[in-house]
């Protein structure tokens, strides 16, 4: 939430010449290209199994160097987001999207209209349903 509002103040002087109310709430969290809620939590579950068992894959092939571990989760994360982010933005995890969210229906930003919040639990439970795969293949 304490990032989403540096974001608000940091553009706070585009708020009002934005007309779209879509690209105001892109700025603080994911929704979907297509709305299809069994593909969009769908895209949800793998992204999240991708993201966990390439995490995974890190530590199972032995002592990763200092400094190389969250190099390489970051240009995972980003593989994510160019090969399965097109589909609902890849919140891949709840933090992601859920404080955003949260402080996007907060902030007095002008014209935002919805925080959609009809669509804000498949970036919650798609992780999640995820993350329990993915924890049961990694055993």
């Amino acid at each position: 939430i304490l990032g989403a509002t540096l974001v608000w103040l940091h553009h706070l002087p585009h708020w009002g010449a934005t007309e779209d109310s879509g690209s105001k709430l892109g700025c603080f969290a994911t929704g979907p290209a297509i709305i299809n809620t069994p593909s969009n939590l769908i895209s949800e579950i793998i992204g999240t199994i991708v993201l966990i068992l390439g995490v995974n894959s890190f530590s199972s092939v032995g002592q990763v160097a200092t400094g190389l571990g969250p190099y390489l989760v970051g240009v995972l994360v980003w593989a994510i987001g160019l090969s399965l982010g097109g589909t609902t933005g890849y919140a891949i995890n709840p933090a992601r999207d859920v404080g955003p969210r949260i402080a996007h229906a907060l902030l007095p930003i002008a014209g935002k209209g919805s925080s959609n919040w009809g669509y804000a639990w498949i970036p919650v439970v798609g992780p999640i349903i995820g993350a329990i795969i993915a924890g049961i293949l990694v055993q």
